[in-house]
Formats: C-alpha cells, structure tokens, sequence
C-alpha cells in the first residue's frame, strides 16, 4: 500500500471538514470529483475509510487510523519543505523554541538580536505545542528547548537547568485601597473581587490551585483568557485586584496604572527550567541556552533554586 500525498490530504480535509462539500471547496475541486477520490483509494485498500451519516462523514476504525497517520506525515512533509527552503536561502539550520506562557516573550527580540549575532544562519522558529506540553514535544523532537513551570509526569525524561523562581504578588490599581500595604494576608482577600486566568476557574476537573496566600477565599472570583493586557484592564478601573509574577506585573506598572503588593504568606513559588532532550547538543543549542541562563541570571525577582521535579501536579498558568 502506497498513499500519495493527496489521498492524505483527502483523508484530512474530510476529517476536518465533515463534509464532502466542505473537503471539496478547502482542496478547490468539486465534489464529484472528490467523491471519485475516496471510492477510488476505498477500493485500493480494500475497505471503507468512511460511513456517510446523511451529508456527514464519519471515519471508520480503518478510516481514523489513517487520519491519524496523515495528520503526523503532512506535517512533518511540510516541516521539512520548510527546512529545504531555509537551507536554498542560505541558512545553515533552525532551532525550534516554546514556552509555556505567552507573557514571557517581552524579552526574547532582544535575546534573538544576540543570538543572531552569533549564529547569523540559524532561524529561530517560536513554536505552539499542543495543549501547551511542550514536554512531549521535546521527546518527539517536534522542538529543541524549551522554557517550562508547569509540572509534566515526563519532566524525568528530559534535562532540566533551573533558571528562576516567580515571586507572585497581587496586582491593584493604584487608587487601590491597598496600594502601599506593606503585604497582604489570607483575611484581606475576604471581600476581594480577583480576576485570573481561566486555568484557576474552578468548575474545571483539572483546574489548577489558587495563587493566593495559604486559607484564603476571594469573596468574587472571575476568570478570563490567557491574556495579561486583559487581566490588567480589569484590574485598572479598581474594582478588581489579580495575582501575577512580579517581573511581569513590572512590565505594565507604567502602562495599566497599577502596582504590586507582596502577600505572606506568599504563595507556593514557581521554579522556571530550561528544557532541552538528554544527550550533546549542537553549539547553537548550547549557546542559545546559555543565553537562557545568562538574561534570566541578571534581570529575575528570585534566585534559581535546585528543588526537586514532581512527578505530575496541577498545572499555575503564565
């Protein structure tokens, strides 16, 4: 058996679509052609790929296996498209980077500018991992580093240098009754209205724990997406105080019109890793983590620890 690339294509665009209208228009040929297509590569292998649910299309087991195989093959077909045209234009490589927040970016065009200066034929691809796990990624060497907080129960598997630990503090506009408080316990979130990501909403099976001081329960809690400048123009018109990492909540001090208060207890702390596979690493690898460990040495809140890595935990969001 012997798929071209357009019979997996076929195979996506009906998986995806659900319809042979839909697949049809997504690959600009007509239906009755594409129709051609699936009974034509039915009858190669011998077996139905599809079963037609009045103008839906559901797959087979047959059928999903192959989806799944040609999902895996385009991408890595275009992934390495884009390689060879890197190298036709010049370039000598990539190295593919993730982080698991997006609020980290602020810093890296001025860590890729040093870098480039190096490595002047190396591109530098930021790339999204599936349900933000980079991890896995890593393992199937979908990317070569990455920057990590969230625990993975395949973090053994691969070498992690600690680069920073995130001192949380709460976030409040500063005509804030508690802008200028010293610190924050447990009891002042009493009456609080707290704004945070959607991965603490609490209705989620897997949601993760609150960053607050230990005991504490905000009389209000509300969640948003994974998007700070949001975060902080709820926070501005003081109705709402949040929880972020200082070295992030510092970046929109001037702009958003709010400051931090440190809370005590504080809240667990988190421990930032560079993560790279087990095993020697190109110079370019090697000298792009060194850039890693040289910024966050000089411009963090906390000193990197070496604390132990769980196994799996809930997973505090960016």
């Amino acid at each position: 058996m012997a798929l071209d690339r357009p019979q997996l294509e076929l195979l996506e665009a009906l998986a995806s679509a659900g319809t042979l209208t839909a697949a049809a228009r997504r690959l600009y040929v007509s239906q009755p052609a594409l129709t051609l297509r699936l009974r034509n590569l039915e009858d190669q292998l011998g077996i139905r790929l599809f079963d037609r649910q009045g103008r839906q299309m559901a797959p087979t087991r047959a059928g999903q296996r192959l989806i799944e195989t040609a999902t895996v093959v385009l991408r890595e077909l275009d992934a390495a498209e884009r390689d060879v045209r890197t190298l036709a234009a010049g370039m000598v490589g990539s190295l593919r980077f993730a982080s698991q927040c997006s609020t980290n970016y602020s810093w890296l065009p001025a860590l890729l500018r040093q870098f480039h200066e190096e490595h002047p034929g190396v591109e530098v691809r930021i790339e999204p991992t599936a349900a933000d796990r980079p991890i896995p990624a890593l393992l199937a060497d979908r990317i070569d580093v990455a920057l990590v907080a969230k625990p993975d129960s395949q973090m053994h598997a691969v070498d992690l240098e600690p680069l920073f630990v995130d001192e949380l503090v709460a976030v409040v506009a500063r005509n804030h009754p508690w802008a200028g408080r010293d610190s924050l316990g447990a009891d002042d979130f009493t009456d609080a209205h707290v704004v945070l990501y959607e991965v603490y909403d609490t209705r989620r099976s897997a949601a993760a724990l609150l960053p607050l001081p230990a005991g504490a329960w905000p009389a209000r809690l509300t969640t948003v997406p994974v998007i700070t400048e949001l975060l902080l123009e709820m926070v501005r018109g003081g109705q709402a105080v949040t929880v972020l990492p200082s070295w992030v909540a510092t970046n929109y001090q001037a702009s958003h019109g709010v400051t931090t208060v440190p809370m005590r207890p504080a809240p667990e702390p988190r421990v930032w890793y560079c993560a790279t596979r087990k095993g020697p690493g190109s110079g370019a690898l090697d000298d792009f983590v060194g850039l890693l460990r040289e910024r966050f040495r000089t411009q963090r809140p906390g000193k990197a620890q070496v604390i132990a890595v769980p196994e799996a935990a809930p997973s505090p969001a960016g």
